[in-house]
């Protein structure tokens, strides 16, 4: 959608009433668990949330609600129901199902008791956040006790009830979590606001930190790592990590170590980068299309050289499977910009040129941003096999661009009145193009020559 449509949307649905919109919440909450439309469900939930955020505000304050107390430590791991999950990470939407559940069965007593400190110790903040630890312990000990073995012997049954596959998934790493909150704050002090520099000096200050019985856990380390992968410029070096625990790059012996969780973090964070590029590409959002390609690329250069991955294996296909996703949905791009280059500057005859035709200057410019892309594609092309297609639509494009602004500059001087109009469209679409391909002084060159002309051809009118 445009901006004017989000801001419309957005109206509508700051107009409903409160009962409304948290109907609505509800049904898109459903939607997105289902995998129905996600992409709309997502957008329409996150400004519904915007909205009841903002009516929570004014009607009290935030710090009146428990659960969100309760489920502060797991703000860094949440995500959107409709995004692809991956391991340290937690669905927002099962947040609501898990906190009903420890009213009701889980930790009903512990949920009373906490509500009661909030009624009573309003504006001590080190009343309620010593509550809030108390009651975070007992969540996460009702938790441990719903899948610890023979303590319900119709333990599925019970798990059914508190939500989907989804939210009892989501409900151990809640556990999780909330059981190793406190090495967790430990970690998030000490990490450094940003790791430009992921060298040795920082991965022997990070094993450091890392080692501590609560958080070296199969449950709990994926978080531990995903709050440094949060404070790295490229975060696939996470598995310098594995590397340094396995002390090889041999992915066997990655793999057999807690660490090897590292690997899988990174290749799940660069195919959902790779899988948001694919989908900038089909919208034609080139906004981003740059630093993604570069995080692509550079994730991809880095697990190959950085660790010796089979072709065979898990690891080896799914980084193989990125590379052809990628190479797949670029060149299917790159293949269609020279044919849309072609229809906006071919010089039909005039009489085939109908009165008041006319270039859209919209597409003109989405023509222009393409361009670029198969620019900036050039420069990682080798990694992301797409080498020889790059290179022939580049050449292709610099050479056709070339000879027809050339063309259609010199069909100024002596064109049909009647068509001039939209000879002149296509030369400044030509002038448009040539900024992209050749820089802004060799535009302006070709700028200046239509100029002159159309200069040329007024004083040759005049003279007629």
């Amino acid at each position: 959608m445009d901006q004017a449509s989000i801001e419309r949307l957005r109206n509508y649905l700051a107009q409903l009433p409160p009962k409304s919109q948290a109907l609505l919440m509800r049904e898109f909450e459903r939607a997105v668990e289902r995998g129905e439309d996600a992409a709309v469900a997502t957008f329409v939930l996150e400004e519904l949330r915007r909205i009841a955020r903002r009516s929570d505000d004014s009607e009290r304050a935030r710090s009146d609600d428990p659960a969100r107390h309760l489920f502060r430590p797991l703000e860094p791991f949440l995500v959107e129901g409709g995004s692809a999950m991956r391991p340290g990470q937690i669905r927002r939407t099962s947040l609501m199902p898990v906190w009903q559940w420890l009213g009701q069965d889980g930790a009903p007593d512990a949920v009373r008791v906490f509500e009661a400190v909030l009624a009573t110790q309003a504006g001590s903040a080190s009343g309620i956040e010593a509550a809030a630890r108390t009651f975070q312990a007992a969540a996460a000990a009702a938790i441990q006790r719903i899948f610890a073995d023979g303590v319900d012997p119709d333990r599925q049954r019970a798990l059914g009830r508190i939500g989907g596959p989804g939210v009892v998934e989501d409900l151990a790493a809640i556990g999780a979590v909330l059981n190793a909150r406190e090495a967790l704050d430990t970690l998030n002090g000490r990490l450094p606001g940003f790791l430009r520099i992921f060298g040795e000096a920082q991965i022997a200050a990070l094993m450091t930190a890392l080692n501590v019985p609560s958080l070296q856990t199969p449950l709990a380390l994926p978080f531990a790592l995903s709050l440094v992968m949060q404070r790295l410029s490229a975060s696939w070096q996470i598995i310098r990590l594995a590397i340094r625990i396995a002390g090889s790059d041999d992915e066997i012996r990655v793999a057999a170590t807690p660490y090897g969780v590292a690997v899988t973090l990174a290749l799940d964070d660069l195919s959902r980068t790779s899988a948001g590029l694919r989908a900038d590409i089909r919208r034609g959002r080139f906004e981003n299309v740059s630093e993604h390609l570069k995080i692509v690329h550079d994730g991809v250069r880095g697990l190959r050289t950085e660790l010796d991955i089979r072709a065979d294996s898990s690891w080896g296909r799914q980084l193989a499977a990125i590379r052809v996703d990628i190479s797949n949905g670029l060149q299917s791009e790159i293949d269609g910009v020279s044919g849309r280059v072609r229809r906006l500057l071919r010089q039909r005859p005039d009489k085939d040129i109908p009165p008041g035709a006319r270039l859209d200057p919209i597409e003109v410019e989405e023509t222009a941003a393409l361009i670029d892309f198969v620019a900036v594609c050039r420069t990682y092309a080798s990694e992301l096999a797409i080498n020889e297609v790059t290179m022939r639509t580049y050449s292709d494009l610099q050479h056709y661009v070339e000879r027809t602004a050339e063309t259609l500059v010199e069909s100024l001087r002596n064109g049909d009145e009647r068509v001039r109009a939209f000879r002149q469209q296509q030369v400044k679409a030509a002038i448009r193009f040539c900024e992209v391909l050749f820089g802004q002084d060799y535009s302006s060159l070709m700028s200046r020559a239509a100029d002159n002309a159309l200069t040329a051809e007024r004083k040759s009118s005049r003279a007629g």
